[in-house]
Formats: C-alpha cells, structure tokens, sequence
C-alpha cells in the first residue's frame, strides 16, 4: 500500500478549496461546518455566500477568531442588523471588533448580551458599558424595563438616580444589591419621597444597615423616627443622638425616645 505523497496532499487541498470557492447555495450550507478553517477562509470569496450561510457559520463556538473578522471584513459595507448580532454573540469574535459593533444593537439585545450562555466575559462588560452610556437618553419606561431586566450594576446606576418613578422597579429586581441600596439612601437624590419607598419595601426595610442609612439620612420622614426608632437598642440611639447628619427635628425625635425610655425605667 502507497502512501499519498506531498504532491497529492497539495492536490487534494487544491480541490477542496476550489469546491469551496465555487459550491452552490446548497453545498454552501454543509461548508460552513467544516473543521478545516483554510476551507471556511475560502468559502467566504464565493459568489454564492448569502447571509443565511453566514449567520449558520456564526452559530458555531469552535471558530477561530480569523473567522468573525473575514466575516465582517467581506461583508463590512453591507452587514444586516442579523449579521451584527451575530458576530458580537460569538464568543470568537475579538473585543475591539465586539465594541465596534455594539452601538448597533438595540437596548434589550444588549441587555440579552449580558446574560447569553457561551458569551465571554469581555463581551458581556463591554454591552454592559454600552447601556451604561446610552442610559441618560433612556425614556423612563425603558428605564423601567431595564431595572426589571438589566444587571446588577446597571440596576444600581438607574436607582442612583433617584427617579421615583423607577425606584419600585429597582427595588424589585432580583439582582440589585444590598450595597447599591446604600449608596443611594446615603447619596444626594435620596428625598424623602424615595427614601419612603426603600422604608417601606419588603425586601429592604428588615436590613439593619439599610435602617440606619435611612434614620441617618436628614430628608427621611418623622414617620420612619416614630416607628423604627423604639425598636432600637440604648445604644443605636444614643449614635444617632450623636450624628451630625440629623435634622433638629430628627434629633428631637432621637431626643424624645432617650427620654422616654429614662422615665420608664
């Protein structure tokens, strides 16, 4: 038995990639699962290469990172908003080619991007970026929908704002953090409007921490002083006597439940 020699390897290779460059519509669409890349390289000069041939071949997680580029290379003047999106979803396509192509997604697609299995973690921050940027522009509904749906840290940036009209929405999510809470009730768009709404939420108004940022904060409302403050040890009262962040009415308050407690006792 003969073994094959350079020349006919080089033949067989010849061949193969003359059949990528002139194979029809069909033949196309079982080209793109080729492992060979020097062929996937040569079906995209073909004629014949529609974007359906091409969103099958980003589909794939195993290309190598030539690939996404020649894509969007060939294809740079005419790529659909399907092309778009799948180019920044695969997880080969390098991050300076990602970032590029990002301000042509829509927002909840971002919002999507952040969240897809396979992507990387360089694509996910680089989408959660580009809603961080686009956010000042965001009509409040869509603010709404980002609190609901959007990450944690973009969470956090919608509350910091101190909408009224989102907080509820921020609250709610799932992923908002304990400490973005307190950033904002220590923070200087807290008013008493929207420190109520975390005082009275059922996730957060039970957290210690929360409770003190919110007796601490001056703008907080007497109510949450005459419901929270008999509940308090001698102790938190005594720190809160002390703070130079109080209102006078609010000392007063503090003032009065020391008093109380001492006649009691």
């Amino acid at each position: 038995m003969t073994n094959a020699g350079p020349d006919h390897l080089n033949s067989a290779q010849a061949e193969r990639l003359t059949s990528a460059l002139t194979a029809t519509s069909a033949q196309l669409f079982h080209l793109v699962l080729e492992t060979d890349h020097e062929i996937l390289k040569a079906l995209l000069h073909n004629p014949n290469l529609s974007n359906e041939h091409l969103l099958a071949l980003l589909k794939r997680n195993d290309l190598p990172e030539a690939i996404p580029k020649l894509v969007h290379q060939h294809r740079r003047n005419t790529l659909s908003h399907q092309l778009v999106l799948a180019l920044v979803k695969n997880p080969a396509t390098p991050g300076s080619l990602v970032r590029n192509l990002l301000p042509n997604l829509r927002l909840l697609e971002l919002v999507d991007l952040c969240f897809i299995p396979g992507a990387t973690s360089d694509q996910k921050v680089a989408a959660e970026q580009a809603i961080l940027q686009r956010l000042p522009a965001v009509p409040v509904g869509n603010r709404i929908t980002l609190a609901r749906r959007a990450t944690a840290t973009v969470v956090g940036e919608i509350l910091k704002e101190g909408d009224a009209r989102t907080i509820e929405a921020c609250l709610n999510s799932p992923r908002l953090k304990e400490s973005a809470v307190f950033q904002f009730l220590n923070g200087t768009e807290a008013t008493a409007t929207t420190i109520s709404i975390v005082a009275r939420h059922g996730r957060w108004q039970q957290r210690p921490n929360l409770r003190m940022a919110i007796l601490k904060n001056r703008h907080t409302p007497a109510v949450w002083f005459t419901l929270w403050l008999p509940k308090l040890p001698r102790a938190t009262l005594k720190q809160l006597q002390a703070s130079q962040r109080l209102s006078a009415q609010q000392k007063t308050l503090v003032k009065t439940e020391i008093n109380r407690r001492n006649a009691s006792a």
